[in-house]
């Protein structure tokens, strides 16, 4: 009627006549050859007659016969051959995401050179390789980068050199293995990054891979060599990656780098071939992993796993004569072996690493630091630890004046270190753990104090945990008694660990429980879900609101520890790892939320709808649904493939009950 005329007229006055040329506009690379529509607007509610239309609905804002898709117009030049359904935006994404699933899983298929650049496969597991030697003029230097292409930073090139040598006071005579954690330069591009981004998605929260940080897997060789000159042959075979698998790329070293020191630049070239066909390490599949004539058995845990479960990987039947070895895991380490120099203090360290307390690990050697702060960062899974850690650090580290300074209070991170020097420069954080040579106890451990801070004057002090904190739970005595027991009876290390990451990972559970069950409850009904309203808002966290229900559903239902819950609550909740855990909580039910506005559009019958509306509204309605699909497959919202189904035949039954001119501009019209 009246309304549908004068947004006609508007629409003639903002935009050139039906059918003819709009004037160019530049594109990003400065070409005037294509024309693109203006940026989205916000959705925004608009009054409408009942029955009202999506409060989303925005006016037309192109005009018929010349619209092109923004980003370079692919759809356009891809023609009107295409049926409906072969031109849905999330069809589209999936295959180009097939595609490169099956050219990582086809090592010579033909989708391999269509999908992936030469070394993606390897760029899945690895950035690069590198030698670290020792020149009597340099000092540490990158002796080899492999892939050559490979690009390393002159800052990240630095780190890599001198935290790939263990301080000259540890006296590492022979082979040393250990492993750094650095930051990594900004301004990388990934290639094969949307489908990495895929597997990332399907791994437990503390496994995804931090794309600030790279970690370095050492295989350090000092020996006796008359021959040169300095007297030692010192060099470092160190694998750089964005993976925290540490149990599966020490493995790895084990195998290739004494090897390496025989045979050098072609063993290594060989190498980096065998990576380059593994296949992607995708969550949840046994994987089978060549290299150099051996082929390791292992499984990617996938957030699906039952927590403080590992599935176990059996060795294959003798028939098999490849198959060498089954890892049980890819990155836990020996957690009872980190944690006997501090027996007695297990409960107290779990506090301060859910707390987000700065910590220092001192050891005599890399590979104690490193494996120490590894088992501190683990022990609250299935907990994240959100704040940055140092497996091992160095007076060269290029964050060594940021963490050091005395001009404000020690950041939130857990660094490990072996220079005496650090015992002086150190001295003022908090929490300082003082270990020595990391052994199997033959006998039962003895009671250690807790020591003060003012008795750490040097590295040379006595092995204990250095704090005034006090811890906010009572003290658990069964579980010190359990592994003292098995200690006596010769328990196997492994048994061991078995126990002590089941009772960290009960202890994490008990706490973070009560949580969990508020931040659900934050969570609105689905009946206040209307396909004809924007997805309604989270309701805010409230300290207070959370506390009120611990009373009845705290800790205590699940835990049989006693102590002050409440003050533990309260200092959590102002540290990095709630604001980690939270955020992603948030972002959780933010998408869930969007799944259930995607549901009740389907069940709505929006073909009925369209015939009700002008043709304005209606292909506003068809843009903001090819939109939401297109959201719904790049951030992966948890939408059943039936209802993203169902809303493409909704969009398509719309487009074609609009006239013809209408229908094939809908068809090139892309989405942002």
């Amino acid at each position: 009627g009246t309304r549908s005329a004068r947004a006609r007229r508007r629409n003639e006055r903002r935009f050139p006549a039906c059918g003819r040329a709009a004037p160019p506009r530049a594109g990003r690379g400065g070409s005037s050859a294509r024309t693109h529509p203006p940026a989205p607007q916000r959705w925004s509610a608009r009054p409408g007659p009942s029955p009202p239309g999506p409060a989303w609905t925005l006016p037309l804002r192109a005009a018929r016969g010349h619209v092109t898709p923004r980003g370079g117009g692919r759809a356009a030049r891809a023609g009107t051959a295409m049926s409906l359904r072969e031109r849905s935006p999330s069809g589209a994404v999936e295959a180009g995401e097939d595609a490169a699933a099956a050219a990582l899983a086809e090592p010579d298929g033909p989708e391999r050179c269509l999908s992936l650049l030469p070394w993606d496969r390897f760029s899945a597991w690895l950035h690069c390789v590198c030698v670290v030697g020792f020149d009597l003029e340099l000092g540490q230097a990158v002796e080899v980068i492999y892939p050559p292409h490979s690009k390393l930073t002159d800052k990240e090139k630095t780190n890599i050199c001198y935290l790939s040598f263990p301080d000259s006071n540890s006296g590492c005579l022979g082979d040393t293995q250990f492993c750094f954690r650095f930051r990594r330069s900004p301004g990388r591009k990934v290639s094969l990054c949307c489908f990495l981004d895929q597997l990332d998605r399907d791994l437990p929260v503390y496994l995804k891979k931090d794309t600030a940080y790279y970690y370095g897997y050492v295989y350090f060789r000092q020996v006796r060599d008359k021959s040169l000159k300095r007297g030692y042959f010192q060099k470092s075979l160190v694998l750089i990656s964005k993976l925290p698998y540490v149990h599966l790329f020490r493995t790895m070293l084990k195998q290739i780098a004494p090897e390496y020191f025989e045979k050098s630049e072609a063993f290594l070239e060989a190498v980096c071939s065998d990576v380059d066909r593994w296949p992607p390490p995708t969550p949840g599949k046994i994987l089978h992993l060549p290299i150099m004539g051996i082929i390791m058995k292992l499984r990617i845990p996938t957030y699906r796993d039952k927590p403080g479960t590992t599935p176990v990987v059996q060795n294959m039947h003798q028939a098999d004569a490849q198959i060498s070895m089954a890892l049980p895991t890819v990155h836990e380490v020996d957690l009872f072996r980190c944690f006997c120099p501090v027996f007695f203090h297990i409960q107290m360290l779990w506090e301060l690493v859910l707390l987000g307390e700065p910590l220092v690990v001192m050891a005599p050697s890399p590979s104690e630091s490193s494996e120490t702060v590894l088992a501190l960062v683990s022990c609250i899974s299935p907990l994240k630890y959100c704040s940055d850690f140092r497996p091992y650090f160095t007076i060269h580290d290029s964050e060594f004046k940021e963490y050091t300074t005395r001009t404000q209070a020690p950041p939130s991170v857990i660094l490990g270190v072996t220079n005496p020097f650090f015992a002086k420069t150190l001295q003022h954080w908090p929490h300082i753990i003082r270990i020595g040579d990391i052994k199997l106890p033959g006998e039962v451990p003895k009671q250690v104090k807790v020591k003060k801070l003012k008795n750490l004057k040097t590295l040379d002090s006595k092995p204990g945990v250095y704090t005034s904190y006090k811890p906010y739970l009572n003290k658990d005595e069964e579980i010190v008694k359990q592994l003292q027991k098995g200690v006596q009876q010769k328990r196997p290390t492994e048994a061991q660990s078995v126990i002590l990451r089941r009772y960290f990972l009960e202890l994490t559970e008990s706490f973070i429980i009560p949580l969990e069950r508020y931040v659900a409850s934050l969570m609105p009904l689905q009946k206040c879900i209307s396909p004809w309203k924007s997805p309604p808002q989270l309701r805010q966290f409230s300290q207070d609101d959370f506390m009120k229900t611990l009373e009845k559903a705290g800790p205590q239902l699940t835990s049989g520890l006693k102590g002050d819950w409440i003050g533990l609550y309260r200092h959590f909740l102002k540290s990095p790892n709630f604001d980690g855990w939270f955020r992603s909580r948030q972002k959780e039910m933010t998408q869930k939320l969007e799944a259930l506005h995607l549901e009740a559009l389907c069940n709505e019958n929006l073909v009925f709808w369209s015939q009700k509306h002008t043709e304005v509204e209606t292909v506003d309605l068809v843009l903001k649904l090819k939109n939401k699909l297109l959201r719904a497959d790049r951030e992966h919202l948890p939408v059943k493939t039936d209802t993203l189904k169902k809303l493409e035949t909704h969009i398509n039954d719309i487009i074609l009950a609009l006239p013809d001119d209408l229908q094939d501009i809908l068809l090139k019209t892309g989405t942002t």
